[in-house]
């Protein structure tokens, strides 16, 4: 290495070489031994140091955590070498980015064993990664080992690793870290000790839920008063203690959490449920003296927090509440509540989305289209035919664009007829159909093996001028293949490129199956030979070679009409064109001399009219 090469152009040789090398693993990306040779090629063992390793990981390596881990091992073992904070810290952040917790773990151990320490953004982002990767209670660990560092990572983490730990159930784990919080001044917020404090009143003494209340309000913490009144008494009514639940309600407001009508009609609810009639008209005696008015916005941000922290079951259950007392909520909330409850609950999601509809508000296509998934995926699919119908009777299905949505997942579950039906809709509003909501259909009919009503698609679009695309291709083509009609998946093919539509390896793939399947391995290699004369056009195409080269285009031109390719020729001649024009007239020069010692004259000779008919046009 030249002495005056900084660090920087070091680590920069380094990963590219690396990057590089690695473009031939398999997976691409990952570390393998030849890599060992590349870097002991580069010759820079003398120069190596934690602040190189460090620079090449942190600039380059980064999102590529095998790469990353492997040139970390391979550093350890140099003669001479050992790995400081520094280099640690990067690693540690490349295999938190990529959520590698067995490395992370195991590297924790040599750290530990070592004794070297880190700086405490390493250890928020461990453990913001295993709280992402729902594995609180090893976040915990990692959490309950760095001391005095604690205030250092900050609130932000330290709360999402309290309402994480809550949520899992492990009480006494969130516990100890609020305790760690409040000794060394770490503010709580609303999510933190909200979600703690909610799943606390489940089990624990109405004694101990005061006690923490108390702690909060003496540290002064950023928590919202009401949206904790709210938590507490709903933790204690859904365990069947609606009495505390009452009682706590003043003590709540002696605290400074002013129990909104929200709070009070959980406790009246939970008293009517289970036949307390005086407990009951007691509680509503009480809201209407005491009570104020929810503020949706900070239920609206308390909830958003909760989605963004993964927190979903908290979410849907807090929204469950609003929408069952009929409190206000934004759209926005019910559509964010609707997309994510419904990857976890899809019967929840349905409630809020019946809610939104029920007060003439409707989802955005994104939540609508989440939740449809939602269906098909477990199998919910009358209740999908009913969202559906029940935003058809409002006239939500307008455009284009949400008729695509309700055709695609009515495709999706396997309801080909109805799916037809809004084709046809579509038709008499004037909104097309597009050839996707054709591909949608059409897939749907091959999936179901229904081949009859799949071709009739086909002759329909072209019926109403609704050109087929390359999916539209690969999906019959795939299904003639797949059950042995390899003589209509040839026709296809030859119509596909007629139109000039460029087969792709599924196309291939898909024929060359079916045909060698059927011992038809004549035709396969037909086709086999217009897949190479296409790749070499396509190559041809990307060159910028210049005049002296139009004898490559030549080759390919002619090779190309003794197959009987002319369409495919043709295509050639107006890419060639549109990248370098200059060259058609050599290309037509060379075609003609190449006449009279053709085995397929009439073939060269369509090809020079055309060459001919795209001179004339006017660049």
């Amino acid at each position: 290495m030249k002495s005056g090469s900084s660090a920087t152009e070091l680590a920069t040789r380094i990963s590219r070489a690396l990057i590089n090398a690695s473009n031939h693993s398999r997976p691409t990306r990952s570390w393998t031994p030849s890599l060992e040779l590349t870097l002991h090629r580069l010759a820079f063992r003398d120069s190596l140091t934690p602040s190189l390793v460090a620079r090449v990981i942190d600039s380059f390596l980064l999102p590529h955590h095998s790469l990353a881990l492997g040139f970390f091992n391979w550093a350890s073992q140099q003669p001479g070498f050992s790995h400081s904070s520094i280099s640690y810290q990067s690693i540690l952040k490349s295999l938190s980015f990529s959520r590698q917790f067995n490395a992370i773990d195991a590297l924790l151990r040599q750290l530990k064993a070592n004794k070297v320490s880190l700086h405490s953004s390493a250890y928020s982002s461990i453990i913001a990664s295993l709280i992402a990767g729902n594995k609180a209670r090893n976040a915990f660990l990692v959490f309950s080992e760095i001391g005095s560092l604690v205030q250092d990572i900050g609130s932000e983490i330290c709360n999402s690793l309290l309402a994480a730990l809550a949520s899992d159930g492990c009480i006494d784990y969130a516990h100890k870290v609020f305790v760690e919080m409040t000794q060394r001044g770490v503010p709580l917020t609303t999510l933190g000790f909200g979600v703690f404090i909610w799943r606390l009143c489940e089990n624990a003494e109405l004694g101990v839920v005061l006690s923490l209340l108390d702690e909060v309000v003496a540290c002064d913490s950023e928590v919202n008063g009401s949206v904790i009144a709210v938590l507490v008494v709903h933790g204690l009514s859904k365990n069947s203690r609606a009495s505390e639940a009452f009682l706590i309600l003043d003590e709540l407001r002696n605290r400074n959490c002013k129990p909104d009508f929200m709070a009070y009609s959980i406790v009246s609810e939970a008293f009517r449920s289970s036949g307390s009639v005086v407990e009951t008209q007691m509680v509503l005696k009480k809201k209407r003296k005491l009570g104020v008015a929810p503020r949706s916005n900070d239920y609206r941000e308390f909830i958003m927090v909760l989605i963004r922290e993964r927190r979903i079951c908290e979410a849907r259950e807090l929204g469950e509440v609003i929408v069952s007392g009929n409190f206000p909520i934004e759209d926005d909330v019910l559509n964010v509540l609707i997309g994510s409850v419904s990857a976890i609950d899809p019967d929840s999601a349905l409630m809020f989305f019946k809610f939104m509809v029920g007060k003439e508000r409707f989802p955005t296509l994104l939540t609508l289209s989440n939740l449809s998934r939602s269906l098909c995926k477990h199998g919910k699919i009358d209740e999908l035919l009913e969202s559906f119908q029940l935003l058809s009777f409002h006239n939500y299905f307008k455009d284009e664009e949400s008729y695509i949505v309700m055709v695609s997942y009515l495709c999706k579950a396997a309801k080909v007829k109805e799916a037809y039906g809004v084709l046809q809709e579509m038709r008499k509003k004037g909104l097309g159909p597009e050839v996707a909501s054709y591909n949608s259909l059409m897939e749907a009919c091959c999936r179901e093996d229904l081949l009859r009503p799949a071709k009739k698609l086909w002759d329909e679009m072209f019926t109403i001028g609704c050109s087929p695309n390359l999916r539209t291709y690969n999906i019959l083509i795939g299904k003639f293949s797949e059950v042995g009609l390899v003589e209509e998946a040839q026709r296809l093919f030859d119509h596909m490129l007629a139109k000039g539509v460029a087969p792709d390896s599924t196309t291939y793939t898909s024929l060359l199956q079916g045909l060698c399947q059927e011992t038809k391995h004549e035709a396969a290699f037909d086709v086999l030979n217009i897949c190479l004369f296409l790749a070499a056009s396509e190559f041809l195409r990307r060159l910028n070679y210049g005049f002296a080269h139009s004898e490559f285009h030549v080759i390919l031109l002619k090779f190309l009409a003794n197959a009987s390719e002319v369409p495919t020729a043709i295509e050639h001649i107006k890419s060639v064109r549109e990248t370098s024009p200059s060259m058609l007239q050599a290309i037509s020069s060379e075609l003609s001399a190449s006449l009279s010692s053709s085995s397929k004259p009439e073939a060269i000779l369509q090809l020079l009219d055309a060459t001919k008919e795209v001179l004339c046009l006017k660049p």
